[in-house]
């Protein structure tokens, strides 16, 4: 540790850096049980703050009966504070317990991956996909040579604007829209560009784990708003947008991560409203609109905004081309062009060849009829996880499309032990608690059915519910 490593962060938040930092080192066990930890002055020191900072964070473990303290020596380690030796080495549970760092769950190598909320990739019409790479560099010869304007290529930009004007009846024009490597470049852009430390944002509980902690580095105050399937409580909305004034709403509308629930046209149109009237930005993260089961979801909420309240992130890597990592934001240009000098400070622009090869893959005939063909996939694999899970009495709410299911399970659920025990027998899954914003969500789960066929779902599944049963009854059944 450096001095000064926290001069960027602002002043009110240096003490959560510190006690995140003696936490996750006492969890790891780098400090043992009834070991004295380091002095309010020495840490002070190593973090360049000032000793109150320090003695902040220690105050706030010691609330939390992390450590304890003896009279003129100092603060110790208090037992029971470390992870298990199995969890100390386990990413899974180390972002269980102490951050919502989704990407370390994600690069954990697993069997029977539930965790990820991404397409299996032999539902892809691979075969095909070679072609429009030919075909990309007959058209454009000097693409490998060439970069792509900041703002994105103008063909693409012009090809969506036609796109979503058709189809969604949006106000838009080729200058209204920015090309991002994926929606995590854009919820990044949107909160370096609009959120400073203290600012409110209103956020879905539960939501994208991500975007928690793209907006907390930003030290933004995070305002959570319960979603159910029947969406908000408008009154509630309108209530915490009088009392706290907040920058943006960060919410997930349609088969929303993780919960799979959709906000229905009615509330769009009156949150729409409520944006203008409180001048708070919504900020639209839409990735699978096309993955619905029956009806097609409602418009989204940029289609019902008049007053330019709305910025639209619109990803394309979940179930078109993963590998090219394609999204798209829309706003009003006064927004937008903020963005792009955002943009312009992190690179050249998304690189023009993943740009020419999806607008020539995604707006073709072959790939928009292969999307009915992945929705029935889909529908069977959530209708194979629901049939496997249906003895276990777990609770959750049927979605209607996306590619999750979010589940309840029995408040005795020892979750850390049923992390470990799962990773150990390679299987992975997605635990609440990283998705809520106050980390209190720990009997609830996320199991994506999107990413296995249909033969390993129900053997993981039933090893899943094998490893729980034998967890909290002891038996060796099943």
């Amino acid at each position: 540790m450096k001095s000064g490593l926290l001069k960027n962060v602002h002043p009110e938040k240096r003490f959560e850096q510190v006690y995140d930092y003696i936490l996750e080192r006492i969890r790891r066990g780098e400090w043992k049980e009834h070991e004295k930890l380091p002095s309010i002055r020495m840490l002070a020191a190593e973090f360049g703050v000032h000793r109150l900072t320090v003695f902040k964070a220690y105050q706030l473990l010691k609330q939390e009966n992390k450590v304890y303290v003896r009279d003129k020596s100092g603060y110790y380690v208090q037992p029971g504070s470390l992870l298990s030796p199995a969890a100390q080495q386990d990413p899974i549970v180390s972002a269980y317990v102490h951050e919502s760092h989704l990407s370390e769950i994600h690069q954990v190598e697993a069997a029977y991956q539930f965790s990820k909320a991404l397409l299996d990739p032999n539902l892809l019409p691979n075969r095909y996909f070679s072609e429009y790479v030919k075909n990309v560099f007959d058209l454009y010869p000097k693409v490998l040579g060439t970069y792509s304007t900041t703002q994105g290529d103008l063909e693409l930009r012009e090809a969506l604007t036609r796109y979503f004007t058709k189809r969604y009846r949006f106000d838009l024009t080729h200058d209204e829209v920015l090309i991002t490597s994926g929606s995590q470049e854009a919820i990044d852009l949107i909160a370096r560009v609009l959120v400073r430390p203290r600012d409110s944002v209103l956020i879905d509980r539960p939501t994208y784990s991500p975007a928690i902690d793209v907006f907390r580095r930003q030290g933004a105050h995070l305002v959570p708003i319960g979603i159910g399937p029947d969406g908000y409580r408008l009154d509630q909305v309108e209530e915490l947008m009088k009392k706290h004034k907040p920058r943006l709403f960060y919410l997930n509308p349609t088969f929303q991560n993780p919960t799979g629930y959709t906000v229905p046209a009615e509330q769009r149109k009156r949150l729409a409203d409520l944006a203008a009237e409180y001048r708070c930005l919504l900020i639209e993260d839409d990735p699978c609109p096309d993955i619905y089961f029956g009806h097609e979801p409602p418009l989204p909420f940029f289609a019902y905004d008049t007053a330019g309240m709305t910025i639209y992130i619109r990803s394309f890597s979940k179930y078109v081309a993963p590998g090219l990592s394609i999204a798209m934001v829309a706003c009003r240009p006064g927004l937008m062009s903020y963005l792009v000098k955002a943009k312009s400070l992190s690179d050249s622009g998304t690189p023009l060849l993943n740009q020419k090869i999806f607008l020539h893959y995604f707006f073709s005939e072959r790939m928009q009829r292969h999307l009915e063909k992945l929705r029935t996939a889909l529908a069977i694999r959530k209708d194979v996880m629901e049939e496997e899970l249906a003895g276990t009495g777990w609770e959750w709410k049927s979605p209607e499309g996306g590619f999750n299911l979010w589940i309840k399970l029995p408040e005795s659920t020892p979750m850390e032990r049923l992390l470990v025990t799962s990773r150990e027998q390679s299987i992975s899954f997605v635990p609440g608690s990283i998705c809520d914003p106050l980390r209190e969500l720990k009997t609830w789960i996320r199991l994506s059915y999107s990413f296995l066929n249909e033969q390993q779902l129900r053997e993981g599944l039933r090893r899943f519910a094998g490893i729980y049963r034998e967890l909290t009854t002891g038996s060796n059944e099943g």
